[in-house]
């Protein structure tokens, strides 16, 4: 039978001929948590009575989310997880050592592979063709004990994108305008498989952040295929033996089929308090806004800060704007110092924070006070997600924020390139 993505993984890794809508026992590739999450999976492993890990060298526990810890509460939960990491002999990922959905790209997924995290955003290892998506803290448990799990098969929209994007449009007003036009729960539990010319075109960074928000539609994956582009980024990463050809069949069957013509695109921004609350960049011109965050495990790697510093060089954020800086990973930064990126930022007064989610979750590094708006280059913009239920979150591309950040509000960065 001809197959989908989805389908062709858990076929492949249940050993059934998986088709939508089966329940199937499929084995898990790669297992992770981070530290908002991790204290409560281990717990539920530790009382599951399955004693020891399935694959300790594929369980990993990420600090990263409160990186450095803002508390003593968290502090202690990062001492729990770095024992149980001794103890097990699974892989810590430490403080400043990067975002987990970052990390896992690069380091550790692999076409084909079945990654369960206990984050919503494990979807973004989809960009490199891995079923990769997230789980509850039992669940996730669950597979780091068994190294396998139950899934039920998605069914899939293809998502066909052609065309060239304009000047000043990126894979993110892509993904906001699928948002958009198809609603915040208009794919819940289905598969996301993006093709087209435009994707076979476009950077790894660019898949990784689209894959990244596709559960903001509800999405269970967002696929993939991995093709010539996706073997040159894993040997740039060293990981060149990891990597397979994989492409659905050509007479796959899916649910539905979305055409978007990318020439037709513009900057995209989505307001508050929901991701598919959508407007052009141009239709948001002069709302204020007091903070801007580029980074993150949506934008928060090398292309997205080489776009913002093209925009920022040798200019000032307005006064009014405090602009902070998040890369996702210590490699994204350490490229991003050798590149002269970083000394733009500072010498534009940008802050840098270590890598890590900053203030994207609202624990630390960024919270907004009552009143305030941001324009982030995150994922999610819901009402209190940075910390303050009284603040208003708006998202778009690094190119967007650059721009709304000289300006002192939300400008079509059109305007400024």
């Amino acid at each position: 039978m001809s197959k989908t993505l989805a389908e062709k993984i858990l076929s492949e890794k249940s050993g059934t001929d998986a088709k939508a809508g089966d329940i199937v026992i499929a084995k898990v590739d790669l297992s992770f948590v981070q530290d908002t999450t991790g204290p409560l999976t281990v717990r539920q492993f530790q009382s599951s009575g399955m004693g020891k890990l399935a694959n300790a060298k594929k369980t990993i526990l990420f600090i990263d989310h409160a990186a450095p810890s803002p508390n003593a509460n968290l502090s202690n939960d990062h001492i729990f997880l770095r024992d149980f990491a001794r103890k097990t002999g699974c892989i810590l990922s430490e403080a400043g050592d990067g975002v987990c959905h970052q990390i896992v790209p690069e380091s550790y997924a692999r076409p084909g592979d079945v990654i369960v995290g206990a984050d919503s955003h494990t979807v973004t290892a989809g960009g490199l063709g891995a079923f990769a998506t997230g789980m509850g803290s039992s669940d996730v448990a669950v597979a780091m004990g068994l190294g396998k799990n139950w899934f039920r098969v998605p069914e899939t929209f293809k998502i066909e994108v052609s065309g060239n994007f304009p000047k000043g449009v990126y894979p993110k007003d892509l993904i906001l305008h699928l948002i958009g036009l198809i609603g915040a729960d208009g794919a819940t539990y289905k598969s996301l498989e993006f093709s087209g010319s435009t994707i076979k075109k476009m950077s790894m960074s660019g898949r990784f952040t689209i894959a990244n928000m596709a559960v903001e539609a509800g999405a269970k994956v967002g696929l993939f295929a991995s093709d010539e582009t996706t073997q040159e980024f894993l040997k740039a990463q060293g990981r060149g033996k990891d990597y397979k050809a994989l492409a659905a069949d050509a007479d796959a069957i899916y649910e539905k089929v979305i055409k978007i013509k990318a020439n037709e695109l513009e900057p995209t921004v989505s307001k508050p308090h929901t991701v598919d609350n959508t407007a052009l960049a141009s239709e948001l011109e002069g709302t204020k806004i007091q903070q801007v965050v580029i980074g993150t495990c949506t934008n928060g790697r090398l292309e997205d800060l080489a776009v913002a510093a093209g925009i920022l060089k040798g200019k000032q954020p307005a006064k009014t704007v405090r602009l902070i800086i998040a890369p996702a990973s210590r490699r994204v930064l350490l490229d991003a110092i050798e590149a002269g990126y970083i000394q733009i930022f500072v010498e534009s007064g940008a802050m840098i924070l270590p890598p890590g989610c900053g203030p994207c979750l609202g624990l630390h590094q960024g919270a907004l006070g009552d009143g305030e708006a941001c324009l982030s280059t995150a994922n999610r913009n819901f009402e209190g997600r940075m910390g303050n239920p009284k603040s208003f979150i708006y998202l778009g591309s690094p190119a967007t924020a650059a721009a709304s950040a000289i300006a002192g509000e939300i400008t079509d960065p059109r305007e400024v390139m």
